[in-house]
């Protein structure tokens, strides 16, 4: 295993014990708000309503048209949902 590869995981096992480490709904947002731009919230926000959508069966162009992101954005979302059942 690559050292950049290892660094990497490590670096994402901390982030979530540190989102983990939130007491309550505010405080897991408000460590969000510290981490993330609000774009990169908003970004977030997307693709889970792109995973919920998905599972409603609504098709990938007007889950695109809806939430006004690209039909590539929406088919990795469909990719990640068949790969990982999420």
């Amino acid at each position: 295993m690559s050292d950049k590869h290892s660094d990497n995981k490590q670096a994402t096992q901390a982030l979530i014990e540190h989102l983990f480490s939130a007491e309550s709904n505010s405080t897991l947002k408000e460590k969000l708000e510290d981490l993330l731009t609000p774009s990169e919230m908003s970004e977030i926000s997307n693709r889970l309503q792109i995973f919920r959508l998905l599972q409603t069966g609504m098709p990938q162009r007007q889950i695109a048209e809806q939430l006004g992101v690209g039909i590539a954005t929406v088919t990795r979302g469909s990719r990640a949902l068949k790969n990982r059942q999420i």
